[in-house]
């Protein structure tokens, strides 16, 4: 019979990439996790792991491996939250990450609610974009994931979560708009009222003359969409800054050093502080929905935290 622990070790090499990274996640010492992988070799009977250059990589046997570890990991999962239902109160940790928005505009409200409702958990945050949160919560860092869709994009940037292990549930849709200095001095290029004409479209091309764009970088989920929705438009933005920190762009935008695509969550303290316009139909709003491994999904902690997010 294969050793569980062992097994694991395989399945975080396949997440984390490298023997190092696995070492520093789990605290080991990278010639610890070699050894061990090498004593599951001997229980297989095959070779697990081929060099490529200084790395490593899976053979198809450890792939296999890999998948039946899934399997028997979910169902332990299953079997923990069974044991955290018979309970008759809620205590542990559970970890959630969220992006910066979310993490601003939800995550205090329903901390507020979780802990009213339950006080004797400890809910552990993280603020992480969601190219990083997603494998990171397949790697078991996380309970549970705060993360976006845009139109026309993938979840969560260059690949969506994976539907046989991982489980979502949409959580609420947020308005995009276009964010201009408020006409004045602060707007430097034009009054923003000037860009109106056209409908939402028009609006978008009369930006094209001149006018510096914050955007996030390459590699998250609202480029893609943002350059799309420019070239839609007719025109290729002039993109100067880069920041996945959405209240940067907002500041750009208020001091008249760009215009931006922000989120309604944005305003979750306050009105606005700029100028907004519409955006055409079907590139309008993002869908945010959070994201748990297979199984997890029923344990009391992370369906309780699921319920004080969709309150708040």
């Amino acid at each position: 019979m294969y050793d569980l622990h062992r097994l694991r070790l395989l399945r975080e090499l396949k997440h984390r990439g490298t023997l190092a990274a696995v070492a520093a996640a789990l605290s080991y010492s990278p010639s610890s996790v070699s050894q061990q992988l090498s004593q599951l070799e001997a229980e297989a009977g095959v070779p697990l792991l081929e060099p490529v250059g200084r790395r490593v990589r899976l053979t198809e046997q450890a792939e296999i491996l890999v998948a039946h570890t899934e399997a028997v990991l979910e169902r332990l999962e299953r079997a923990e939250a069974d044991i955290a239902a018979s309970l008759t109160s809620l205590t542990g940790t559970v970890r959630v990450a969220a992006f910066q928005t979310a993490a601003l505009a939800l995550i205090p409200t329903a901390l507020t609610l979780l802990r009213a409702a339950h006080p004797g958990l400890r809910p552990h945050v993280t603020q992480l974009e969601p190219e990083a949160a997603l494998p990171a919560l397949l790697a078991r860092d996380f309970d549970l994931v705060v993360a976006e869709e845009y139109p026309g994009s993938p979840a969560g940037g260059t690949a969506g979560p994976r539907n046989d292990v991982l489980e979502r549930e949409e959580l609420c849709v947020d308005q995009l708009r276009l964010a201009l200095p408020e006409p004045g001095p602060a707007d430097p290029y034009g009054e923003a009222a000037a860009a109106d004409a056209g409908g939402p479209r028009g609006t978008l091309r009369a930006l094209a003359g001149g006018r510096p764009w914050a955007m996030e970088p390459e590699g998250t989920a609202a480029r893609p969409w943002a350059m799309a929705v420019c070239r839609a438009a007719g025109f290729e933005p002039d993109v100067r800054f880069e920041s996945s920190d959405l209240l940067l762009h907002l500041r750009l935008v208020e001091q008249g050093h760009a215009v931006a695509f922000l989120p309604d969550l944005v305003w979750h303290a306050g009105p606005p502080t700029v100028a907004l316009r519409p955006l055409p139909p079907g590139q309008h709003a993002r869908t945010l929905f959070t994201v748990v491994r297979s199984g997890r999904g029923r344990h009391p902690a992370v369906a309780a935290l699921r319920r004080a997010l969709r309150q708040a």
